[in-house]
């Protein structure tokens, strides 16, 4: 992680503590001038500033590819910057790979914990510094323990790391980059999986190290735990730096429209070129969950669909829109909660059912989860259907190449033919060909996550009237994009969701940007 620190700078450490935070307000740690990073057709960041200053939790925002990721990265060595300058305590630093960074006192804890589970929680905070047969236990459990007991960390030295819960296991590695006498300590997403008492006991023992001196870096996507332990906010977006804040002078919804990249006072509503069918909202649902829950950290919901209606997940990236669908697909693992089909119970705890139950789910990760790439594009689009029908009874080539035929000429697919390999369409065809999948399946209730993003205007436009055409003819759809434009255009009613909850429920005159907003930021307007 850090430079090497001797034992005794260690215990010198949490003997003396370091200077007071409101000591050190004005001593900047770390400053990063223009940092520009490119790949092959993209600029990842450009000209970005970011200052951290000693004894300050600094949060790092933005939406899903603004570069928060790409400059931690070019920070830690990772990645190695194109342009700009890299500063710790006024001295240009020249960080060419992770252990540069660790050298110069730059630490990361990650979401995944990097240390050995195997090992005991003093072997995991010392190792790489130990000296083999001649190493001293004795010493070295007692020195951990002493720093798991001022830093507040319910664990022994001598348990096995395996045997503790996450939020300690991240506190462990917290432990060891303060023991190597960390500047500058990055926290990426380390609360996604932890509950509130987890969260609650982190965010102490951050309190504890921003009073000692220590420079941290939190990025996260929940808006409430900014709030509650950070004291200014770096906001990102589409690789640039849209502004830096002092946490009191930004309210949530101004963060929101920042990371958004949308002028609060401004936005006009939007208005739907095409109408929906009215909805008989009195009927009987296609698709009712009640108090349903999932093993992804979201808390349980209540959710409604009825025929002809398309409704969506709003929020920001990390909120549980996606996780919401993959429990009512059973992509994910449901832990509680009823779910009614047209009225009748029934239990969905694999995709299979919810397939048998006339659910079909395209998934927000098209590359990952959705194209089979060295597969065609005709066995793509027959893979649902025949899965259903069971590998006993396949389908055979003459009605698969109709299937395909037809499917092309619908959705109108660029592709020299149905054998050609799904891996060498655009983006936009794959995503046309897996949608074309999940239609020849004849779904009642179809769910799209992120259906348009990554592909061009047009054939964004073709597949927003292709759902509302599918609403017309009774189909109940379920829509989730990062575009509030594109939400307000499709949908009739929204579920808004901020960390993991459901917060809100728009319809009619409360479907536009402003009250999604501020939904979404915690009521504020």
């Amino acid at each position: 992680m850090c430079g090497a620190a001797t034992h005794r700078a260690a215990h010198l450490f949490f003997k003396k503590g370091w200077k007071g935070a409101n000591t050190m307000e004005n001593s900047v740690v770390l400053e990063m001038r223009g940092i520009c990073k490119y790949f092959p057709g993209v600029r990842a960041l450009e000209n970005v500033d970011f200052t951290l200053r000693s004894g300050e939790i600094h949060a790092l925002m933005g939406e899903n590819g603004a570069g928060k990721s790409t400059l931690i990265k070019v920070l830690t060595g990772v990645y190695p910057k194109d342009e700009g300058s890299i500063s710790l305590e006024g001295q240009e630093a020249h960080i060419r790979s992770p252990q540069d960074a660790q050298n110069v006192g730059i630490s990361t804890v990650y979401q995944e914990i990097t240390l050995c589970p195997n090992l005991t929680v003093a072997e995991n905070m010392y190792i790489g510094r130990t000296h083999g047969p001649l190493t001293n236990w004795r010493k070295i459990n007692r020195d951990a323990g002493k720093i798991l007991s001022e830093l507040g960390i319910p664990a022994r030295a001598t348990q096995q790391l395996g045997s503790c819960s996450i939020a300690v296991q991240q506190m462990v590695a917290i432990a060891r980059a303060v023991d190597m006498d960390c500047k500058v300590l990055i926290l990426d997403e380390p609360t996604s999986s932890l509950d509130e008492q987890e969260v609650s006991k982190l965010f102490k023992l951050m309190r504890s190290l921003r009073e000692k001196g220590v420079g941290i870096i939190f990025v996260t996507h929940f808006l409430e735990q900014v709030y509650e332990v950070c004291d200014r906010i770096t906001v990102l977006r589409d690789g640039k730096l849209v502004g830096e804040y002092v946490i009191e002078d930004l309210p949530r919804v101004k963060l929101v429209s920042k990371m958004l990249g949308k002028d609060f006072d401004d936005m006009a509503e939007i208005k739907s070129e095409e109408d929906v069918e009215k909805i008989e909202y009195n009927s009987t649902p296609v698709y009712e969950a009640k108090s349903l829950s999932g093993t992804t950290g979201i808390q349980p919901f209540n959710f409604v669909i009825h025929k002809g209606e398309v409704n969506g997940f709003t929020g920001l990236l990390g909120s549980g829109r996606s996780e919401c669908v993959r429990a009512i697909f059973g992509a994910d693992k449901v832990n509680g909660g009823k779910v009614f089909v047209n009225g009748r119970k029934v239990r969905i705890r694999k995709p299979l059912h919810a397939m048998k139950n006339g659910i079909s789910y395209l998934p927000e990760d098209r590359k990952r989860d959705g194209i089979v790439g060295d597969l065609s594009v005709r066995d793509n689009i027959i893979l649902a259907l025949q899965v259903m029908k069971g590998f006993f009874h396949p389908i055979s080539r003459a009605q698969a190449e109709k299937y395909a035929d037809e499917y092309i000429k619908l959705l109108s697919i660029k592709t020299a033919s149905s054998d050609t390999p799904i891996k060498s369409l655009s983006g936009g065809n794959q995503q046309k060909v897996i949608l074309a999948r999940w239609l020849l399946a004849n779904p009642v209730y179809l769910i799209l996550d992120e259906p348009t993003r990554g592909i061009d205007i047009g054939t964004k436009v073709e597949i927003q009237k292709l759902v509302l055409k599918l609403a017309s003819e009774g189909k109940s759809v379920t829509f989730i994009s990062s575009e509030l434009d594109e939400m307000i255009r499709t949908c009739s009613r929204l579920v808004v969701m901020r960390d993991g909850k459901v917060v809100g429920e728009l319809r009619g005159a409360d479907l536009n940007q402003n009250t999604i907003m501020a939904t979404i930021a915690g009521g504020e307007s």
